[in-house]
């Protein structure tokens, strides 16, 4: 079967799946596992589909009968669409084994109808966004895939933080909309005349020829539409609010690949559609995903809720991808393609590597929350000895979004800086000081990561239970959740250890669009060593690290384990005290406290010492209640003026409701006299 009637294939399963939902509500025990195992299905068709698109260089088109008369639906798979169907099709797979278990969590609470309703719609959106080769298509697409998220983050919607977020979240997709939507206006416009409508499929828009301005406000419509659903800075408000009140299943889809949709759409934006474009164009992009990566990090650290923090690093995560594309567009725009395809080729194997990790560590996040009830990683600890397998799936999601080899992110982080290192060859002054600055940032990026993960996994999962409720009834997830958890994290290893073949692959996504490529040069020497630009540079083999890590492993058991005697028990050190409780143990918020100390003028923070049950002297209070709160300074910077002026203005206008038909009459009236004194 061709691979465009694979994902067609695909994409039918899911709306079939969907539309039979509704009439299993009443066997929702049976319509749990029957609705995800057929998204498993559908899901793992469009990874086979994208495959054989990258592996043979296919280009596919079909138009569909189904749109308005005389604008039928086109559709298109190249490697650019196929790419991106593997990504999001292979977390597909994963997640929705892993909500067949996660799912029944809510049996017996509440109705899992809808729920299973919106994420096969949400999954269908997804993979005809990629497919999408016209405007009408592309933003029907998008708008399913926002509807159905909107419903997914709003699942318990009697919370009022969720009815919150998910208002927000809808409002911010929205005005991205609008923006995407100018966007194909001013290309389609520009492409066929803008009394006619034969501008709106991608076909025309590739033909039209832009002048530097219209050139310059298509793409700064379609970045600033983007950025708004991947969560740039500033248009990030909506995410740490929608991903900590959404199902966890759906956090790691909506974290893991609705987020890469906005890069499929830069992408094919930028290097496609327009194709020719100034080099400022690339430092605005890099821009911007510096200031992403290390504000995002940054406000990932000083989080104690498990799922916010883990939504703050996709915002981190995509300011790494933005500065890839960034360098992409600045090496293609003075025409170095095998530096350009070292960059786009980071940006795409980062984009692949994020929706694995990620989805692993929402997927885990998930397990800790079905098993404990709890966000807050203050009350929880110790769980290492209660979910040995979700704590041992957790580590490797954090040792991969740490950018420690050797798994994935490890060697897309390591590609990106190796683009920043040649940047030496571009002419442009004040880019070479933009670029070491640059590199600068993603090094402490890296570096403030590894710190948070560390804080994310030993508050969560080392030392003792802090929580106020018994861990008693805390237990392992089942079967399904850790198989969904266990191949994610299969796959970053994988792509840690074997990046050669993977990059030969994706190779030819570069060569499409400007004819760069890196595959012959990575993989000179064979599958064990990447060389991405030349061997004299830099080099890199997975096997042989994962091969020395493992031998030191092997060697260190040996010596501890059969020698009886090599390992010694002891009571642990107390510090001096008579004995050691669980609320002497780092908390969250006092493992950021340095970090707080040199970052704080970047964070809105309030710091609050209740002193309870006191004696004759404060010095002596028997008990201290401390609070934290630490807000986004971009709420008081950016959306609440916003806000403000939107009310004033709504408050403005409400004055024209006068409630008399006559003055209605004289509004029609004076309007009237306007447009006959405009059109004269």
């Amino acid at each position: 079967m061709p691979p465009l009637d694979l994902a067609g294939f695909s994409v039918l399963l899911l709306l079939f799946t969907a539309a039979l939902s509704p009439f299993l509500s009443r066997w929702e025990r049976f319509l749990i596992p029957l609705a995800f195992s057929l998204a498993t299905l559908a899901s793992f068709t469009a990874v086979l589909a994208g495959f054989l698109t990258l592996l043979h260089g296919t280009n596919a088109a079909a138009a569909i009968a189904l749109g308005l008369p005389g604008l039928p639906f086109n559709l298109r798979l190249d490697p650019l669409a196929g790419f991106f169907l593997v990504v999001i099709g292979l977390l597909s797979t994963f997640v929705s084994i892993y909500s067949i278990g996660y799912v029944r969590g809510y049996l017996g609470h509440r109705p899992v109808t809808p729920l299973v309703l919106f994420y096969l719609l949400f999954l269908a959106g997804m993979l005809m966004v990629v497919l999408a080769d016209d405007a009408y298509f592309f933003l029907l697409s998008w708008e399913l895939m926002a509807a159905a998220s909107y419903f997914l983050v709003m699942f318990e919607d009697e919370r009022a933080e969720n009815r919150r977020a998910a208002y927000i979240y809808l409002l911010v997709a929205h005005v991205g909309a609008i923006a995407i939507l100018l966007s194909f206006g001013v290309m389609a416009g520009l492409a066929s005349g803008f009394d006619r409508f034969d501008g709106y499929t991608f076909d025309a828009m590739r033909s039209a020829r832009l002048s530097p301005e219209w050139a310059a406000a298509a793409f700064f419509l379609a970045f600033f539409g983007f950025s708004a659903k991947a969560g740039v800075i500033p248009l990030h408000v909506w995410l740490p609010e929608a991903h900590p009140v959404a199902p966890s299943n759906v956090s790691a889809l909506m974290s893991g690949v609705m987020l890469k949709t906005s890069i499929y759409g830069m992408v094919r934006v930028a290097f496609d559609l327009i194709r020719d474009f100034p080099w400022w164009w690339g430092g605005i992009v890099l821009v911007f995903g510096l200031l992403s990566a290390v504000l995002g990090v940054l406000y990932a650290l000083m989080q104690h809720d498990l799922k916010r923090l883990l939504a703050y690093h996709s915002v981190e995560n995509i300011g790494i991808i933005l500065i890839g594309l960034g360098l992409a567009m600045i090496f293609t725009s003075f025409h170095f393609p095998a530096l350009a395809a070292l960059a786009l080729v980071a940006a795409l194997y980062h984009t692949l590597n994020h929706a694995l990790f990620k989805g692993l560590l929402f997927m885990g996040a998930g397990a800790v929350i079905h098993a404990t009830h709890e966000r807050n990683m203050e009350e929880m600890g110790g769980l290492i000895h209660l979910l040995p397998w979700t704590s041992a799936l957790f580590l490797i999601g954090c040792v991969s979004i740490s950018g420690l080899p050797p798994f994935n992110g490890f060697v897309s982080e390591w590609l990106t800086f190796q683009a920043f290192l040649l940047s030496p060859e571009l002419p442009h002054p004040l880019l070479k000081l933009l670029v070491p600055l640059g590199a600068a940032l993603l090094a402490l990026t890296g570096a403030l990561a590894a710190a948070c993960f560390v804080k994310a996994f030993g508050v969560t999962f080392l030392g003792a239970w802090r929580g106020h409720r018994k861990a008693t009834r805390i237990h392992e997830v089942g079967l399904s959740m850790r198989l969904g958890m266990a191949l994610a994290a299969a796959s970053c290893l994988a792509l840690g250890v074997l990046p050669t073949y993977v990059i030969g692959w994706m190779d030819i996504i570069p060569e499409r669009l400007f004819g760069g490529q890196i595959a012959s040069s990575a993989g000179k020497f064979g599958w064990m060593w990447l060389t991405p630009y030349s061997h004299e540079r830099a080099s890199y083999s997975g096997p042989v690290v994962f091969c020395g890590i493992l031998a030191v492993v092997a060697v260190a058991y040996l010596l501890l384990h059969v020698r009886g005697a090599a390992i010694r028990r002891a009571p642990l050190w107390d510090c001096g005290f008579e004995r050691i409780t669980p609320r002497m143990q780092y908390t969250a918020n006092a493992f950021a406290m340095p970090i707080r100390r040199i970052f704080g003028f970047l964070f809105a923070i309030r710091e609050e010492v209740e002193i309870l049950s006191p004696r004759n002297h404060a010095v002596t209070a028997e008990r201290f209640h401390y609070r934290l709160r630490i807000r986004d300074r971009f709420w008081n910077w950016l959306y609440t003026p916003l806000a403000v002026a939107a009310f004033w203005i709504a408050r403005w206008v409400g004055k024209l409701q006068q409630g008399r038909i006559q003055v209605y009459l004289l509004y029609s009236f004076v309007t009237l006299i306007v447009l006959l004194a405009f059109l004269g």
